[in-house]
């Protein structure tokens, strides 16, 4: 009996990042995957197991337990200069899931959502998953949205723009001026920008700003998972307006009921104890992408600067036969055309992993690139 699937599921597949690391072999050396090497740190890890044997496993409200969104509310006043109440936070599995929710509560049929190409490979699929048209916005050779060009891809159809500043798959990192000049565009034009802003805490060059400072049509996602190393916790959150909260929390109810219980507990003891760790691991990476862009530069590779995140973009050419190569050899990248179609000749390095496999990476990368 033939079985019909919905034309939206067809039209999206498997994330090419999750392609390349589902498929590494023993012992590869992993680029491809954008995640800390570092430990959950220990009192985080210890107020898990503190929730678990005070059986703090049961359902919590919809939008998160309270004190988790008072220090939420806390971090985006002190960190981001935004004032918003634990009424207007919602706390997710993950920043994924609070993407999913505001692309469902925002788009259906004939909408279109702007997205940078390229860009993180969720963003076309969870568009195309809420019915609408994703379009991707070519960033030029400074791998970032110019808003001058911005303005010729809205029309009356757009429904969300998504900023992603420190950016994956680039690092590229979108001065105050451009993120102002966006929110405002997006205020004038009646559209919504969607920023993702899980990388914030990762800028070697620049400085962090959330467009939500400049206008009130903004859904900022976040999430424990880089910042904290905790990719694995599932533990996100998404902040906006009254009227957009109410919305997702609707289908938040259907799909997930509630965060992680003991998860939420993790990322309490994270927002609220020392954070030593966060300023370890962006030395760290920025020591990494350091030697790295070096190397790259040795090899004749041409790579523009990522400011943040911890993810370099070179200039590869054939970026399938290189990626192909550098498999062979054991180690994994990911292709540009991975994150839409103007990342055709350029692959993905995560610098996430260790310096010393970093460096049986470049070893390997000087025989192939």
């Amino acid at each position: 009996m033939a079985i019909y699937f919905d034309k939206r599921v067809q039209a999206i597949d498997i994330s090419g990042i999750r392609k390349m690391f589902e498929g590494a072999g023993p012992g590869a050396i992993n680029l491809g995957l954008g995640q800390p090497d570092f430990d959950t740190p220990e009192h985080i890890k210890q107020a898990a197991i503190r929730a678990i044997n005070e059986g703090f496993t049961a359902y919590t409200a919809n939008m998160g337990i309270p004190e988790l969104r008072a220090a939420l509310a806390e971090k985006f006043r002190r960190e981001n200069g935004l004032s918003y109440a634990p009424e207007e936070i919602m706390a997710t599995s993950g920043a994924s899931e609070a993407l999913h929710l505001a692309m469902e509560a925002l788009c259906g049929e004939g909408d279109e959502v702007l997205v940078p190409d390229p860009g993180f490979v969720s963003y076309l699929s969870l568009a195309t998953l809420a019915g609408a048209k994703p379009v991707g916005v070519p960033l030029g050779s400074r791998l970032k949205y110019d808003p001058e060009e911005l303005k010729n891809y809205i029309n009356k159809r757009t429904r969300i723009i998504v900023l992603n500043s420190p950016a994956n798959p680039t690092g590229a990192v979108q001065t105050k001026a451009e993120v102002k000049a966006i929110a405002e565009l997006a205020e004038d034009r009646g559209v919504t920008v969607l920023s993702d802003e899980v990388y914030e805490h990762f800028i070697y060059d620049g400085v962090h700003v959330s467009p939500a400072q400049f206008s009130d049509n903004v859904v900022t996602v976040n999430a424990s998972s880089k910042t904290y190393a905790m990719t694995g916790w599932r533990i996100g959150y998404v902040a906006a307006r009254p009227e957009y909260i109410g919305q997702m929390l609707k289908i938040h109810q259907c799909v997930q009921a509630c965060a992680c219980s003991i998860s939420q507990k993790a990322a309490l003891a994270a927002l609220t104890g020392p954070q030593d760790s966060v300023r370890i691991m962006r030395d760290e990476f920025r020591r990494r992408r350091d030697y790295l862009l070096k190397e790259l530069s040795a090899m004749g590779v041409e790579c523009v600067r990522p400011q943040g995140a911890f993810y370099a973009f070179p200039r590869v050419g054939d970026e399938a036969l290189a990626v192909s190569e550098l498999i062979k050899k054991g180690v994994i990248a990911t292709p540009g055309t991975a994150f839409g179609k103007y990342g055709k000749g350029y692959m993905r390095l995560a610098y996430a992993a260790s310096m010393a496999d970093i460096e049986r990476a470049v070893a390997i990368m000087k025989t192939v690139l």
